[in-house]
């Protein structure tokens, strides 16, 4: 039964590689697998990941914008914009302007277009004249700049992920003045498993077997509806294995006094954000601490990391791999022996890498790239749909070795 289902695919791959249709427009469907590391397909083999590869074109690591997060990094995929840049700067932050804060559990903060700078993909593509979809993505749910993707969902985690393959067909088999050119497509199940097994578990396995299955799902649901469909295939971040013991943990109350009205702070594990008037002596109080991570004010970070925002903090503290913030005592009884935690230097910690994986008529099969970074995937995108850019941080010229006119 496999071997059958891979030649079909295989079929299909083989189709929309050669598919000539010169006035339609071209399709893509941009899907995300939370979580997925760029070696997770050379260590565990899944049979459709790999002949996806085979049949189109593929980096050797997607490396994610500072932090290696999965709100920034959605954001920053269909933005073309480092999370400094749009806005979105961690998963949990404050914003010293607006004096609110931002979390992604925080529904009414989600659905607030304030927080959502640039244009996303969906956007774009509306104002130039294209239907677009998204079963679930980053800013999807806001109205940014007044306006939703024509058709979207609001996020539900409970939402089978098989549906959301079959909603995707479905969009694709709408009569052509109704039918998006453009979808996002969600999936969080490697990220879950990766966060609470680690990277190197079998239950990781599994579930990247698992994923395998649902892209096979969706590269066979788009043979039924013979529209030249490129496919991109990406994700947000990749995984590191953490020690689950008391030293792996580095004690913000510790660092200085959170009950300090005049400062405040938001734990994001890797970084923790601080925003207070007392810049200059706090720096110098947590200097002097510098053990397992270090401080830098924001006016003095890398810049490398495009981070100058005010929603970044006056100072902001960031763990070295291997490590962890924490500002609340560790749950009592059994853990597991082992987690796994993003969030660390993209340009200093491989395992933060991601993937992209891309297959269709504009695509070069059997094409590979070196690791690039994920803001070159939003002009990438608007290349394929025939769109104009606005002023980004990203080219479309960095994939040109993989892009292939009908």
């Amino acid at each position: 039964m496999m071997k059958s289902v891979l030649l079909f695919v295989a079929g299909y791959l083989i189709s929309i590689a050669s598919y000539a249709q010169p006035k339609e427009k071209p399709y893509v469907v941009l899907v995300s697998f939370d979580g997925f590391r760029y070696d997770y397909v050379s260590r565990f083999k899944p049979p459709f990941f790999q002949e996806f590869i085979r049949k189109g074109a593929a980096a050797e690591g997607l490396i994610p914008s500072f932090p290696s997060k999965t709100f920034p990094n959605h954001y920053t995929l269909v933005t073309g914009l480092y999370p400094g840049h749009h806005g979105l700067v961690d998963n949990s932050f404050y914003d010293p302007d607006l004096h609110r804060y931002y979390a992604i559990r925080d529904r009414a903060a989600v659905h607030d277009p304030v927080y959502y700078g640039g244009t996303p993909l969906w956007q774009l593509a509306r104002q130039q004249g294209l239907k677009t979809a998204s079963f679930f993505w980053v800013g999807s749910e806001a109205p940014i700049q007044g306006t939703y993707p024509d058709y979207y969902f609001d996020y539900d985690e409970s939402v089978p992920n098989e549906k959301r393959v079959g909603q995707t067909i479905a969009w694709l088999k709408l009569p052509p003045a109704e039918r998006p050119h453009f979808i996002s497509l969600y999936f969080s199940l490697v990220d879950t498993e990766g966060h609470h097994s680690g990277p190197y578990s079998q239950a990781l396995h599994k579930t990247v077997l698992q994923a395998d299955s649902l892209l096979g799902q969706l590269v066979q649901g788009l043979k039924t509806v013979a529209l030249p469909v490129n496919v991109i295939v990406v994700s947000d971040h990749g995984m590191m294995e953490l020690s689950n013991t008391p030293k792996t943990f580095v004690s913000i109350p510790n660092l200085f006094d959170t009950r300090d009205s005049s400062v405040v702070y938001v734990n994001g594990g890797t970084q923790t954000h601080i925003y207070t008037a007392k810049v200059d002596s706090l720096y110098e109080v947590l200097r002097k601490k510098e053990e397992h991570f270090k401080v830098y004010k924001r006016t003095e970070m890398p810049a490398q990391w495009h981070y100058d925002h005010t929603r970044a903090g006056d100072l902001l503290l960031v763990i070295e791999p291997g490590y962890y913030f924490q500002d609340q005592p560790r749950r009592a009884g059994p853990q597991p022996t082992t987690f796994g935690a993003h969030g660390f230097d993209p340009h200093a910690e491989k395992s933060m890498q991601g993937i992209f994986y891309a297959a269709g008529p504009n695509i070069k099969p059997g094409t590979t790239l070196p690791p690039f970074e994920n803001i070159h995937v939003y002009p990438f995108i608007a290349r394929l749909l025939g769109l104009s850019v606005p002023a980004i941080d990203g080219d479309a010229d960095v994939l040109r070795k993989i892009y292939k006119k009908r």
